[in-house]
């Protein structure tokens, strides 16, 4: 599925979101190696207990802990692209300041509770870091782990705090494509990107199979 277009100019709003969107492709990277990373050690794992006899030592301890790298460290990058799951259809007959009024209690709602879950997490782990848990089989320390989540949450309150500014801007002028936000496409539109993204991937591919 193709993202909502977010739309940029030479405004503070617009150059604090694309600063910000450069630190949140660079965590999402990170999370998708990570993600390779452990789809390499289960191949390890699977490979030394079945041949060898010699499984990953402390094979579900990492999981468990470089699982709250890829949980967490795209949450941010997908809302700045509007890919979290949301139920639009009332919105998305709203248009002009009424839509970015609703667009803003709702990120305000949003906004104050990843506030909440992120001084939450930030005090589990600090009762983590300071009673020295560690994980049972290989006593992995689990505050690094627990330290993600209220920095990935942090980062997430920031493009929400970002996102406020940009319906903000848009309740007060009106216009129909707000700064520094995901824009709401209907179906329409949203096929058509589909699909000029897959002739897009069908002419590389045949253009590689020419080269060859």
């Amino acid at each position: 599925m193709s993202a909502p277009p977010v739309v940029e100019d030479g405004s503070r709003l617009s150059q604090a979101d694309r600063a910000i969107f450069r630190l949140e492709r660079y965590l999402a990277l990170t999370g998708g190696i990570v993600i390779l990373a452990l789809m390499l050690l289960a191949v390890a794992q699977i490979v030394g207990r079945k041949l060898f006899n010699a499984p990953v030592p402390g094979f579900i301890d990492w999981v468990e802990q470089f699982m709250a790298v890829f949980a967490f460290l795209g949450i941010s990058y997908c809302q700045r692209l509007g890919g979290h799951i949301r139920m639009d259809i009332v919105v998305g007959l709203l248009r002009g300041r009424a839509l970015w009024g609703a667009e803003f209690l709702s990120a305000l709602v949003m906004l104050l509770l990843t506030l909440a879950l992120t001084l939450g997490s930030w005090r589990h782990f600090l009762r983590a870091y300071e009673n020295g848990d560690s994980s049972i089989d290989i006593a992995l320390p689990t505050w690094p782990a627990k330290l993600l989540v209220p920095v990935a949450l942090g980062i997430l309150a920031l493009r929400l705090a970002l996102q406020l500014w940009g319906y903000w801007r848009g309740v007060r002028s009106g216009t129909d494509r707000p700064v520094a936000v995901p824009l709401i496409e209907d179906a329409a539109a949203q096929a058509a990107q589909e699909a000029e993204s897959m002739t897009f991937a069908g002419n590389g591919t045949r253009a590689e199979g020419g080269i060859r």
